[in-house]
C-alpha cells in the first residue's frame, strides 16, 4: 500500500515538472504576432499647395493680391515723401516771395517761383502772371491753379483708397472659389479626398486673411495722409492769400 502511494506521488510530480516544458515547446513553435503598423500621418496643406493647388483662378487671385499689396506700399512711401510741408510749400520759397513782395518786385517773386517748382510756387506763378489784369483775375487764376494742385495731391491718396477697397473683394472672391471647389470635391461621390478638401478650405481662409491683411493697413495709411494733406492745403491757401493781397496796389518792376 505504501509502495503504490509512493509510486502515485512520484508520477504526479513528474507530470507537474513536465508541464512547463511542454508549454514552452508549444510557445516556441507558435507564430510570432504581427507588428502593428503606425497610422499614416495626415498630410498638412502648406501655403505652396494653396497657392498653386487651387487652379488658375486661385493663382490669379493671389497674384492680384500681391500686386495690390506691393502697389499700395509704393504709394504709401511715395506719399510719405511728397505729402509734406517742405515739398508742398517750402519755407525758403515763402520767405523769398515775402521779401520780394515787401519790395514790390513781382518779377523777382515770379523768378523765385519758377526756380523752385512746387505746388505752392505753381499757384503763386499763376497769380503773378496776371498781375496787370487786376486783382479779380489774379484771384480767379490762383483759385484755378490751387484746385489743380490739390487734385494732383489727392490723386496719390485716391489710389491708396482703391487698393484698400479692392483687396477685401479679392479675398472674398477667393473664399467663394475655395468653397465652390470644396463642395465640388464632396459632390463627386464616394470617399472624398481629404487632402484636396483641406486645400480647398485653406484657399478660402487664406485669401480672406490676405485680403484683410492688405486692406486694413491701406485704410490707415489713406486716412493718415488725407488728414495731413488737408492740413497742409489749408495752410497753403492761407499763406497764398496773405502773399497776393498786396497785389491790389503793387507796381510791376521791369528789369
Amino acid at each position: 500500500m505504501k509502495k503504490s502511494l509512493l509510486a502515485t506521488l512520484a508520477a504526479a510530480a513528474l507530470l507537474v515538472a513536465a508541464a512547463p516544458v511542454t508549454t514552452y515547446a508549444q510557445d516556441e513553435f507558435a507564430p510570432a504576432p504581427q507588428a502593428q503598423q503606425a497610422p499614416a500621418q495626415p498630410k498638412h496643406s502648406t501655403f505652396y499647395d494653396v497657392l498653386f493647388g487651387s487652379g488658375w483662378l486661385g493663382t490669379l487671385l493671389w497674384l492680384a493680391l500681391f500686386g495690390c499689396l506691393g502697389y499700395y506700399i509704393y504709394l504709401a512711401i511715395d506719399c510719405g515723401i511728397l505729402v509734406r510741408p517742405s515739398k508742398i510749400m517750402p519755407d525758403a520759397l515763402v520767405n523769398n516771395v515775402k521779401e520780394a513782395m515787401k519790395e514790390g518786385d513781382v518779377v523777382k517773386a515770379l523768378q523765385f517761383c519758377e526756380n523752385e517748382p512746387t505746388p505752392m510756387s505753381n499757384i503763386l506763378s499763376a497769380g503773378f502772371i496776371h498781375v496787370e489784369e487786376g486783382f479779380d483775375v489774379i484771384s480767379s487764376a490762383v483759385d484755378a491753379a490751387a484746385d489743380l494742385e490739390i487734385e494732383r495731391i489727392m490723386q496719390h491718396l485716391a489710389w491708396i483708397s482703391v487698393c484698400a477697397n479692392i483687396a477685401p473683394q479679392l479675398g472674398l472672391l477667393g473664399t467663394v472659389q475655395g468653397m465652390i471647389m470644396a463642395f465640388a470635391n464632396l459632390g463627386k461621390g464616394g470617399t472624398p479626398n481629404v487632402a484636396d478638401l483641406a486645400t480647398n478650405i485653406s484657399q478660402a481662409l487664406y485669401t480672406t486673411a490676405g485680403g484683410l491683411t492688405t486692406s486694413i493697413p491701406a485704410v490707415c495709411f489713406y486716412y493718415f495722409y488725407r488728414n495731413r494733406a488737408n492740413r497742409i492745403i489749408l495752410q497753403m491757401e492761407a499763406t497764398t492769400m496773405e502773399l497776393i493781397k498786396d497785389l491790389r496796389n503793387v507796381e510791376v518792376v521791369s528789369e
